[in-house]
C-alpha cells in the first residue's frame, strides 16, 4: 500500500522533532521533509512533493497563511494547521482555513512531550483524512489507542416523545446544515449568497472550541444575513444563521411559537462535539415538516442518521453532490441510508434555500 508523504513546516526545532516522531511512528505515513519556514520547504518540494503538509501559522520570511494561499493557487495540496490556541491565534487560523487549510490541530504552548502522548492519534487521523481531501475544489470558492464506543444522539436527546404540534406545518421554517472537512469554504459560499429575507438557519461545523466565534464573526462581516456563534436560548429568526460553538452540542427547541437553540456539554456523539446527528435529531423532534436539512462536505458519517430521522419526520433533505465536495463522506453516508431526497451541486444550494423559504422547494 502506498504511503502518505508528509512534510512538516515549523520554525520550532522542538515542534519539528515531536511532529516528526509522531509521523514516523505510523507505518502508513512517510516523512519526506521538515523545514523551518515555507521558503526552505519549497526547495524540498521541488524534489519530492508531499501528499499532506503539517504547517505552523507564524513563521519567519513567509507566514503560513500567505504560503497556503500561494499553494492553493498554484498547486493545491492538503494542509493541516498545527497552531497554538489563543484568541489572536484563533482569528489567524480562521484566515488560514479561508485560504484553503483542511484541518486544525491544537499545538500547546508548553508540554510538547505530553502532546506526543495525548494528541498523537488526533494528528495522525487529521493527516490521513487530509490525504483524502479533494483540495482542488477549494480554489472554487477522538481516535485513540483504545477508542471509546461510538455514541449516537441518544446520549444527548431521545427521539421518542415528539409532540404532534411540532410535526404540523407552520409558517416558521428552519434550515439545518451539517458540515466538516471543507465545510468552512462551503458554508462561506452558501451564507454569503443569501439575502436578508431567508429562513432561520442552524449550523454544526466540526471545529475545535474557541474557533467558531472567530469563524462566525468573519462570515458575519462579509454576509448580508446575521451570523453568530450560538448562545443559550438564541432565537432562530429569518435572516439569522446560528453556528454551534466548538466543543459544545447545539439543539433546536420549541419555545411557544418560536424556535430557540440550546447549547449543552456532553460526550462525543458520532465521535464529534458539536455533532451534526445531535442537531439533526433535535430538528426532527421539534421542527419536523417545518425543516430543511442539508448535509455538506466532510469526513465520516456524522449527520447521516440524524438526516434520516429528519426525513422520517417529514423534513426535506438535501445532500451536497460528490463533484462539488472537498470530501464526499458525510453526504455519501446519508445518501446510502436513503436519507437524502436530492443531491445538489454546492452552487445550487443557496437558491434551493430561497425556494424552500418561498414554499416552492
Amino acid at each position: 500500500m502506498k504511503k502518505i508523504k508528509v512534510m512538516v513546516i515549523d520554525d520550532s526545532s522542538v515542534v519539528r522533532k515531536v511532529l516528526s516522531d509522531i509521523i514516523k511512528s505510523e507505518a502508513s505515513l512517510e516523512l519526506v521533509a521538515v523545514a523551518a519556514d515555507p521558503i526552505f520547504a519549497m526547495r524540498h518540494m521541488e524534489k519530492n512533493w508531499p501528499d499532506v503538509i503539517v504547517l505552523d501559522v507564524e513563521m519567519p520570511r513567509m507566514d503560513g497563511i500567505t504560503f497556503t494561499k500561494k499553494l492553493m493557487s498554484e498547486h493545491p495540496t492538503p494542509i493541516v494547521i498545527c497552531s497554538t490556541l489563543t484568541e489572536r491565534g484563533a482569528q489567524t487560523t480562521m484566515e488560514a482555513l479561508a485560504a484553503g487549510a483542511v484541518d486544525i490541530i491544537t499545538k500547546p504552548k508548553v508540554g510538547l512531550k505530553n502532546f506526543l502522548e495525548e494528541s498523537a492519534q488526533s494528528l495522525l487521523h487529521a493527516i490521513k483524512s487530509a490525504a483524502r481531501a479533494n483540495v482542488s475544489r477549494l480554489r472554487v470558492q477522538e481516535n485513540g489507542i483504545n477508542p471509546k464506543p461510538k455514541l449516537t444522539a441518544d446520549a444527548m436527546l431521545k427521539l421518542d416523545g415528539v409532540a404532534t404540534s411540532a410535526m404540523a406545518m407552520t409558517t416558521e421554517k428552519v434550515v439545518a446544515i451539517g458540515a466538516s472537512t471543507g465545510g468552512t469554504h462551503a458554508l462561506e459560499y452558501v451564507l454569503t449568497r443569501l439575502p436578508r429575507v431567508c429562513p432561520g438557519i442552524v449550523i454544526v461545523q466540526h471545529m475545535p472550541a474557541h474557533f467558531t466565534a472567530a469563524f462566525a464573526s468573519r462570515l458575519n462581516a462579509i454576509s448580508e444575513i446575521e451570523i453568530k456563534e450560538a448562545e443559550a436560548n438564541d432565537t432562530v429568526l429569518p435572516g439569522r444563521a446560528i453556528i454551534a460553538p466548538g466543543g459544545m452540542h447545539m439543539m433546536l427547541k420549541r419555545s411557544g411559537a418560536k424556535y430557540v437553540v440550546e447549547v449543552a456539554d456532553g460526550p462525543l456523539v458520532s465521535r464529534h462535539k458539536p455533532s451534526v446527528d445531535v442537531l439533526f435529531r433535535s430538528v426532527a423532534k421539534f421542527a419536523g415538516k417545518n425543516a430543511l436539512g442539508i448535509i455538506m462536505t466532510g469526513m465520516g458519517d456524522d449527520g447521516a442518521s440524524g438526516m434520516l430521522e429528519m426525513k422520517n419526520s417529514g423534513a426535506q433533505t438535501i445532500g451536497q453532490n460528490e463533484e462539488s465536495c472537498v470530501v464526499y463522506g458525510m453526504p455519501k453516508e446519508a445518501f446510502k441510508k436513503g436519507a437524502v431526497d436530492r443531491q445538489l451541486d454546492l452552487k445550487k444550494i443557496p437558491s434551493e434555500i430561497l425556494l424552500y423559504h418561498k414554499g416552492n422547494c
